[in-house]
């Protein structure tokens, strides 16, 4: 059995088997941390656990204005284009990132007092923020190299490292210190700070490079048009939980930052499994095999819809596994978020195309849109229904995201590639679209009578497995 199972893993290609493994590097990843979720909910307070929420939150908002995203997807389609001075096009973006982060930190410095009352966060934890926001660069840039060229294994060893010393690190400062919001912040600091120091000197070893025009300005050209985009996506992702802190309370956002974290940790799987075929998507294309991209990826779209049900199904279960009991109330968010975690996995695949012709422009239109209708419909909903709310119009917006991803996606492989051409199966697509639907619908309704849910469980589960062939011949024919 196991023999069979080594020669079959030999068997697959090299792009196969490096989606498979960053996809188990970051599932366990977000495992660790989600293991580790119920000791930090319990040690520290909901308020302080709300504070170190908002703590993520502006982060993840600084660092688009730091970093510019600069080793996303702009920094893959620059490895084909530099594809002869790729050592020298890394160290050459890495060093735009650090002049631009610390450009910023002056900025923070000349009215300290000023920004603490925008961010509520106190210059002990904002000295943490740009820490982290010079040394996660480097270790991203080598990350996306490391997937572009399939080598997997000092990925999966370095991202599990450093996962696994933030949680214990974690762990032992919040049990034992007094202040818990900056023990959980410094540790975590730390971990990433320890590798990404080590993987900065690499980096600028091998490309000798500060300063370059020419990559420079590919970078600010590819990225700068992509602010609004990725701004507007945070705002997609994280400003419900600021809205909410601000408009209900910090326990509130603690609550809905707990559902939302269970949902979407099925989101990193998203994450990982678009990282992975990113380089395949891209070399497909460059290589004129564009037809090849909907077989590869015609499996992912039911696995991303499965493991979305998968979350709504057993949501009570999870969060009082991970939360405990007092945050119970919290799982009627999840269903709608599980939901948008697929919707967010098919504007991702979309925009995958875009980004390869640099249609950045249309990128950051759609995203702009949708955000602007999600703080608009959290501005009227959350002040009606509560933060139960903002899990809806979150899920709105990415359908409506999706959509608009969807028409320009189209638009470009009719202008690129041909109208014969279908890069994805809509077929596929839409089918999971409405189950994924259907069971959000389904599994709210069924929370509290226990018996129905696992009834229903159980029949899904029957049907995949009893009739997973025919339904498998069915999508792909």
């Amino acid at each position: 059995m196991i023999k069979k199972f080594v020669i079959k893993y030999r068997s697959l290609s090299i792009s196969t088997r490096a989606s498979i493994w960053y996809t188990f590097a970051n599932v366990l990843i977000k495992g660790i941390a989600l293991l580790s979720t119920p000791i930090f909910t319990r040690v520290m307070t909901t308020n302080e656990y709300g504070t170190f929420t908002i703590f993520q939150s502006w982060y993840n908002i600084i660092l688009i204005f730091t970093s510019l995203n600069i080793y996303l997807s702009g920094y893959t389609k620059g490895l084909l284009k530099f594809r002869n001075s790729v050592d020298e096009f890394t160290s050459s973006s890495l060093s735009l990132v650090i002049l631009v982060t610390c450009g910023w930190g002056l900025i923070y410095i000349i009215n300290i007092d000023f920004w603490t009352d925008v961010f509520q966060l106190s210059p002990v934890l904002m000295l943490a923020m740009f820490i982290e926001l010079i040394v996660a660069p480097p270790f991203e840039f080598w990350a996306t190299r490391s997937r572009f060229n399939y080598k997997y294994k000092k990925y999966v060893f370095a991202s599990l490292a450093m996962s696994f010393m933030s949680v214990i690190l974690g762990v032992i400062t919040v049990i034992y210190c007094s202040r818990k919001v900056e023990a959980r912040v410094y540790s975590d600091v730390f971990s990433r700070a320890l590798i990404g120091i080590i993987i900065l000197c690499i980096l600028f070893a091998r490309g000798k490079t500060f300063y370059n025009k020419k990559f420079w300005l590919y970078n600010l050209k590819f990225n700068i048009p992509l602010i609004p985009h990725y701004l507007s996506n945070f705002l997609l992702n994280q400003s419900d939980r600021i809205m909410i802190s601000r408009m209900v309370g910090n326990t509130e956002a603690a609550y809905y930052g707990i559902a939302y974290t269970i949902s979407t940790m099925m989101n990193l799987v998203i994450m990982a499994l678009n990282s992975a075929f990113t380089p395949l998507i891209y070399k497909s294309i460059d290589q004129g095999k564009a037809y090849k991209i909907k077989g590869e990826t015609a499996p992912l779209f039911i696995l991303v819809a499965f493991l979305c049900i998968l979350t709504m199904a057993f949501a009570p279960e999870i969060i009082t596994i991970f939360a405990g009991k007092n945050y119970a109330q919290a799982i009627y968010v999840v269903p709608p978020i599980s939901a948008s975690v697929y919707f967010i996995f098919i504007y991702s695949m979309f925009s995958t195309i875009e980004y390869f012709y640099q249609k950045t422009i249309r990128i950051a239109i759609a995203t702009t849109i949708s955000a602007i209708i999600n703080v608009t419909l959290n501005l009227y909903f959350i002040r009606i229904f509560g933060y139960y709310a903002a899990g809806y119009t979150t899920l709105f917006s990415y359908i409506l995201l999706a959509l608009m991803h969807f028409i320009f996606y189209r638009l470009i492989v009719k202008d690129k590639l041909g109208s014969n051409i279908e890069v994805y199966s809509l077929k596929i697509i839409n089918v999971c679209s409405i189950v994924v639907l259907s069971s959000m619908l389904l599994m709210a309704l069924t929370y509290r009578i226990l018996i129905i849910r696992y009834v229903l469980i159980v029949l899904m589960l029957i049907i995949i497995f009893v009739k997973g062939k025919d339904i498998k011949k069915l999508f792909l024919n």
